[in-house]
């Protein structure tokens, strides 16, 4: 909640997302990707899903086995090609 107070213009599609992946029931990265199309592994198994029409990043790593996610990062896409997607945590 506390991204989609920063950046008002995105939380439509946060929201949308939090909805899709509280309801979704999936046991691995391939299974997300028939969802998420767009979805991208990167390095310490993190995922990178695009928000908002691609103007938006969302950095996570998903434990699929335990169903758990971690939000590792949130911000526009410009500022995503200014990071270290494997390695960042919070901004």
């Amino acid at each position: 909640m506390e991204y989609c107070s920063k950046y008002r213009d995105a939380s439509s599609a946060l929201k949308l997302w939090y909805q899709t992946m509280q309801h979704l029931n999936v046991s691995n990265f391939n299974e997300l990707k028939e969802c998420f199309p767009s979805a991208s592994i990167i390095e310490d198994n993190r995922i990178v899903f695009n928000i908002c029409g691609n103007r938006y990043r969302l950095i996570v790593r998903i434990v699929f086995e335990f169903k758990v996610i971690q939000i590792k990062w949130f911000g526009k896409h410009k500022e995503y090609d200014r990071i270290d997607a494997g390695k960042i945590n919070f901004n």
